[in-house]
């Protein structure tokens, strides 16, 4: 292939106003030879670029799922262009538009010239060009919507791509267990959670019943993310990892649900009215308290068959007088008011600490 050359692709030309967009199929392999990431800096002229560095633990979890069978990447790479690039309609007259048109998109491509003089730059799609970049795939056709435009404008669009607002998270965690799709790692590792709070949440017989605030359920007074990481804690690195299936990822929900169960109804019976009561009001339902004895079910649980958990649960029963909702807790480090506990990861290892000394003593 010779160094200088035009690749054509065929597109689609579609007018907003005076403006151009077009949209095109082009390998993902190949976005490097006439698209270049044009990364934030600045020098003696001042400010150069627009794009964040590469986040690699990022692209490792898109190339990740890319590489698997099935894999799909529906949303468009955003390219803007010089004015180098040039599109030829094909004639159709028997199209019922006028504000779009099929053609050729011809860009120029020079194989030894340098990012600073490729006649596209990325405005949105850097992380997933690099993934597709870095796979080990032959190659991996993705959409492309492009618009001839200079720095500044491509800056501003920059900003207008990035600046929209993302999904909610408790939406993501509500639709995960519906989704049956291969995803990244960390999606994936959510989802078995995900569908674990679910049943938590939906089960009549769950002491979580209705009680988790989801998109769905926003009455409950229990945030969906403090019950996702205490399941997800204790899936990869505690009592629930003994229902984990290592080979696939997946786990045996049922069986976690059950051990889930029977430990938060122990808790719940331990302590009826701190367990009726908001976050405002009981450290016991704050994220901090279900952090922590999210902790506790992991040493006392951890290992026990499943028909054992209820009596290793009942040890539960020497937290009684624990300040949920009143008084202080009597810390080494001094004492605390009942409501002065927080949920940053401190105030966590402190009242977990606590609580497992007490079921020592």
């Amino acid at each position: 292939m010779a160094d200088r050359y035009d690749l054509r692709l065929p597109c689609i030309r579609l007018m907003q106003g005076e403006r151009a967009l077009y949209s095109f199929a082009v390998d993902g392999k190949r976005l490097g030879d006439f698209a270049a990431v044009a990364r934030v800096g600045r020098d003696d002229a001042g400010l150069q670029g627009y794009q964040r560095p590469e986040v690699l633990k990022h692209i490792r979890g898109i190339q990740r799922y890319l590489e698997k069978p099935g894999a799909l990447l529906p949303n468009a790479i955003v390219v803007a262009f010089d004015d180098s690039v040039r599109f030829e309609a094909i004639d159709a007259d028997s199209s019922d538009v006028t504000y779009a048109a099929m053609g050729i998109l011809v860009i120029p491509v020079d194989e030894s010239q340098d990012d600073g003089h490729k006649p596209g730059w990325i405005v949105d799609g850097q992380q997933r060009t690099a993934a597709i970049r870095e796979s080990e795939l032959d190659e991996f056709p993705v959409c492309v919507v492009s618009f001839v435009a200079n720095e500044e404008e491509q800056r501003a669009q920059f900003i207008l791509v990035n600046n929209t607002r993302p999904l909610p998270k408790g939406l993501i965690h509500e639709l995960l267990p519906a989704t049956q799709d291969e995803l990244p790692l960390p999606l994936m590792r959510r989802r078995l959670a995900a569908e674990v709070v679910y049943r938590l949440n939906v089960d009549p017989d769950s002491p979580f019943h209705e009680m988790i605030a989801t998109p769905t359920q926003p009455k409950g007074i229990i945030k969906d993310n403090a019950v996702l990481r205490m399941v997800e804690n204790s899936v990869y690195n505690g009592a629930l990892y003994a229902y984990r299936y290592a080979d696939t990822g997946e786990g045996d929900v049922g069986s976690m649900v059950s051990h889930l169960k029977t430990f938060w109804s122990t808790v719940e019976a331990t302590f009826p009215d701190a367990w009726k009561l908001p976050p405002r009001y009981s450290r016991l339902t704050h994220g901090a308290g279900i952090a922590a004895l999210g902790y506790v079910m992991d040493r006392l649980t951890e290992g026990v068959p499943l028909a054992d958990v209820g009596q290793a649960s009942s040890k539960v029963s020497k937290l009684v007088g624990a300040a949920w909702t009143s008084g202080e807790w009597t810390f080494p480090t001094g004492p605390r008011r009942w409501n002065q506990i927080q949920n940053t990861p401190n105030d966590i290892r402190l009242l977990t600490d606590f609580l497992v000394s007490r079921l020592s003593a």
